[in-house]
């Protein structure tokens, strides 16, 4: 084999191949090779990365990065290039296997108590959930006054569709202490309710949060 990646004819140049038809049509030494980017004195980079995997991919996964680095040609640039690929492979994995669960509305309500109980002033917020009623993310919305929170649907909306959300539930605290909906909050919640239908897009509870305990509004059939 050439000593020089350049010198191989255009369809066996691993990046080319890889732009020209995808990372799927490679090998693990192909693949390697883009990595290490370059090989050395007699050995180009598919040859060096023959070399690394002898024992196997899982096996070059397993060593430590300054292990990697003491082969001839490797060095600690191309080393710390393959030692980053597996640990991102490694996190993907992990985010994988660590599959959602359903949101859950009682842990969510206790959650909140602990965080959003000792505000002085009304703090609305969401947690937006897939399809399948998993969280996809929660974030805070308005704050408003002691009494009140300055609230627009229509943001609410757009925050909905921007995490591309299936479903909805609200959240917010009263500085009072008293978990029990307000005759507002029951008006807005049906008018959020309302909005939210207008684009495919459930409001699953509204939480209202007191100083010791909270409210589902799902579960006292105000939605």
């Amino acid at each position: 084999m050439t000593d020089l990646i350049a010198d191989l004819p255009r369809d066996d140049r691993p990046r080319e191949r890889l732009l020209e038809h995808g990372a799927a049509t490679l090998s693990d030494a192909e693949l390697l090779a883009i990595l290490l980017g370059s090989g050395t004195r007699g050995k180009n980079a598919i040859q060096l990365a023959r070399e690394l995997l002898r024992e196997g991919v899982a096996d070059l996964g397993r060593r430590d990065v300054r292990h990697i680095a003491r082969l001839r040609g490797v060095g600690l640039a191309k080393a710390a290039r393959i030692a980053a690929a597996f640990d991102l492979s490694r996190r993907i994995a992990a985010i994988e296997r660590a599959e959602p669960q359903p949101f859950d509305g009682e842990r969510a309500g206790a959650m909140l108590v602990r965080t959003h109980s000792h505000h002085r002033q009304e703090h609305l917020g969401a947690f937006f959930l897939d399809s399948r009623h998993r969280l996809l993310h929660q974030r805070d919305i308005f704050v408003g006054t002691i009494n009140s929170a300055l609230v627009s649907t229509r943001d609410i909306i757009r925050f909905a569709l921007e995490e591309n959300a299936v479903a909805v539930v609200l959240f917010h605290n009263h500085p009072s202490g008293n978990p029990n909906p307000s005759a507002e909050d029951l008006v807005f919640t049906r008018k959020l309710r309302d909005s939210l239908r207008l684009v495919d897009i459930e409001l699953t509870d509204h939480l209202v949060v007191g100083a010791t305990s909270f409210c589902s509004m799902r579960q006292k059939g105000q939605i």
